[in-house]
């Protein structure tokens, strides 16, 4: 496989997955503040509160159109640039994304006609229900997702089966349970319920600022103080189980988040600022909170987070152990009926994947010596200075929204946030953190697991598809002409829609059916 393909084809999929995931919180977020608006609505009978809800739904709608026009794309990138990875893994990867379909998105497709254009011809509840149902389906979208790319990051519920070649399900429970596809669901959920909550406090604190449009724009801060307060306290504590699931999952990660080049002595402290150093293997200048990491990373005072280098060390015995499952694959594939040869892949079958770490460098692993298992070895640490920035600027924000979150809650209790404008413009100026925090996680997610496209099945250089570079290159021009251009459009929408408010007209039709008397006319 050509390396510049290879890189090519990682850096598609890496535009198309950031830029989907630039809609996908929104959406995931605005969906249910839409749910608890409508509600209040139904409760109070309000007016104002209809007006609100209609005005974040055109700005849920907007947003919602375009997430899944990039997401379709992402998904067909499977089939046409990483083709063996689809044949490879297709039988467990593939059945979350077609639940995801099936259950969810038809789920979220029906209901989000009836959202927008249902107002006038259902009941009050009937249309929260319908307000419900899409909220439900684009949640549950994610579930399935995280669902599919956790497993990526913890192959549970899975073998190698010699006789087809191909990673076949062995147990669907396992997959679907997988602790990293949880931990990743409920912490990206919550990270677009802030998404969401942010936009919603900064258009609103814009009103506020400009003196236009002020009931809807109270009511509207006052749901995304209490909605945002919450999802930002729980992103953290969420995030604190996603670096606990790593440490028995995924220790290679860890390790990198934390430039933690060798073990330390339990327990470990947490380095708040360092400097990675990746040619004499050290992390300089660091400052540490002593204990810390290995109260996180293990909820204990003896536990031990391991290091890199320690983790190289048992990848080096696995490609030796693999090396050993890839000879008695290829006697199977001679001889499936060799019996000695299958009961030799079954005693190392695990460690398969870290045998084809070889392959960036020979063509049979079986052939390799000591001086390249241990380069394969080194090659499972993941971009220490990306993941340790990455995962620290992240976590500041997170910190950050807590805080600002806690003072719009108390502003908005005390009913001071009208005459705070220096919190007002505050809340404008921090609208594009969340997307910063989100967009970095998911580079620590997933630049973290390499080199494997499957942790500890299947390497990435192996994954991809016999294309040429030409090919690719024009496939990423078009997408960011494409994209770019949709992006542009999306934005001069929303910001339209926030520039002319949410005004509504007085002139609406009494729900229920028209009256058959009334004559139509051409």
């Amino acid at each position: 496989m050509d390396p510049g393909v290879v890189d090519l084809s990682r850096l598609q999929f890496a535009l198309t997955a950031l830029y989907h995931f630039l809609f996908v919180p929104l959406t995931l977020g605005l969906s249910f503040m839409l749910v608890i608006m409508e509600s209040v609505y139904v409760m109070t009978n309000r007016p104002a509160w209809r007006v609100t809800t209609r005005f974040w739904g055109k700005i849920f709608g907007i947003n919602f159109v375009l997430g899944v026009a990039t997401g379709l794309t992402m998904e067909f990138q499977f089939g046409t640039n990483w083709s063996y990875f689809s044949h490879y893994v297709g039988d467990i990867f593939g059945a979350p994304l077609a639940i995801e379909g099936l259950m969810a998105f038809f789920l979220e497709a029906t209901f989000v006609g009836l959202m927008f254009f249902g107002w006038d011809r259902l009941s009050k509840l009937g249309h929260l229900i319908v307000t419900f149902m899409v909220a439900l389906g684009t949640n549950l979208s994610a579930l399935w997702i995280l669902i599919a790319n956790g497993w990526m990051q913890n192959p549970v519920g899975a073998t190698f089966n010699p006789d087809t070649m191909r990673m076949e399900v062995s147990d669907f429970g396992a997959v679907l349970f997988n602790p990293i596809a949880q931990a990743k669901f409920v912490h990206t959920v919550s990270a677009g319920y802030v998404c969401a909550s942010v936009l919603v406090l900064g258009v609103s604190a814009f009103w506020l600022l400009k003196g236009r449009f002020v009931p809807i724009a109270r009511r509207s801060m006052t749901v995304a103080a209490a909605f945002g307060l919450a999802s930002s306290l729980s992103v953290v504590v969420l995030g604190d189980e996603s670096g606990y699931a790593l440490t028995d999952n995924q220790k290679m990660k860890l390790a990198a988040i934390e430039a933690a080049w060798h073990t330390e002595a339990a327990p470990a402290g947490l380095t708040l600022f360092g400097m990675p150093d990746t040619v004499a293997r050290t992390t300089r200048y660091e400052v540490q909170i002593p204990w810390a990491l290995g109260l996180i990373a293990t909820r204990s005072l003896d536990g031990t987070v391991t290091g890199m280098s320690e983790l190289v060390l048992k990848a080096q015995e696995r490609i030796a152990s693999g090396v050993v499952a890839y000879d008695a694959v290829e006697k199977l594939k001679v001889n499936p009926a060799d019996t000695g040869a299958r009961a030799q892949f079954e005693a190392h079958k695990r460690d398969l994947g870290y045998a084809l770490l070889l392959k960036r460098r020979m063509a049979d692993p079986r052939t390799a010596t000591p001086q390249q298992i241990s380069a394969a070895a080194w090659d499972t640490v993941p971009s220490v200075p990306l993941m340790f920035w990455g995962f620290r600027v992240m976590a500041a924000i997170g910190f950050a929204m807590i805080a600002l979150f806690a003072v719009a809650f108390a502003l908005c209790s005390l009913r001071m946030h009208m005459d705070a404008r220096w919190f007002l413009k505050l809340a404008v100026a921090a609208i594009p953190l969340p997307w910063i925090a989100i967009e970095l996680g998911w580079i620590v997610a997933e630049l973290g697991r390499q080199p494997w496209a499957i942790e500890g099945v299947l390497p990435t250089f192996l994954a991809a598809s016999s294309l040429s570079r030409e090919a690719i290159w024009i496939t990423i021009a078009g997408f960011t002409a494409l994209y770019g251009a949709l992006a542009v459009i999306e934005v001069r929408l929303i910001l339209a829609a926030i520039a002319h408010g949410p005004e509504e007209r007085n002139d609406q039709p009494a729900p229920g059916p028209i009256p058959a008397a009334i004559p139509v006319t051409a």
